[in-house]
């Protein structure tokens, strides 16, 4: 029986070749994704040294893919993250994305919330599947960050008028986002 709340440690060894320390087997990167997307947290470390490889095979992950033209980030924002790591930018953005992170957490769970309350299809066999997958796909995004939604929804639905106020906070998300982008392209002239 597996602890999901500790991160899966994956042990690279010097042939680079990646050990999963729970099942005692070697996986792939894509074995890892599948292990993000379901919502665990993964460790992955260097058997040698001990130094922690996790970021660097994240973002090889994400690389592959965007490769596999599953794009998600537009040019844009890779261009801007690739100047973000120079000049006086590089401090600002981690907090941006995390900031951005938050408010697209919040506002996909405010809609979902609201979609279950006034759509009718959303009593349809396999909508609550697919919320509960897209809950899992926003927690591996967002890599577990604290008041990430879990994997499934509140059993009770807002009432109808809340839809009205999931917009106007979905506007003044939007509203700030763009402020934040256009902070961020000055600060990058």
């Amino acid at each position: 029986m597996t602890d999901d709340t500790k991160p899966l440690l994956i042990k690279r060894y010097a042939s680079r070749r990646l050990y999963n320390t729970e099942t005692s087997d070697y996986v792939t990167l894509e074995d890892i994704a599948g292990f993000i997307r379901a919502g665990r947290e993964v460790q992955i470390v260097d058997l040698k040294s001990g130094d922690d490889l996790t970021r660097s095979y994240l973002l090889q992950i994400i690389a592959e893919h965007e490769s596999k033209g599953e794009s998600v980030l537009p040019l844009a924002v890779l261009t801007d993250l690739v100047r973000s790591y120079t000049g006086a930018a590089q401090s600002v953005v981690p907090d941006f994305l995390a900031s951005s992170f938050e408010m697209l957490r919040s506002g996909q769970s405010k809609m979902m919330e609201n979609m279950t309350a006034i759509n009718p299809m959303a009593q349809m066999p396999g909508v609550k599947a697919m919320q509960e997958q897209q809950a899992a796909f926003f927690k591996a995004m967002t890599g577990g960050w604290a008041g990430a939604p879990g994997s499934t929804l509140p059993e009770e639905p807002n009432a109808p008028e809340d839809a009205d106020t999931s917009k106007e906070e979905l506007d003044a998300i939007r509203k700030q986002l763009a402020e934040m982008q256009a902070m961020l392209s000055k600060m990058n002239k």
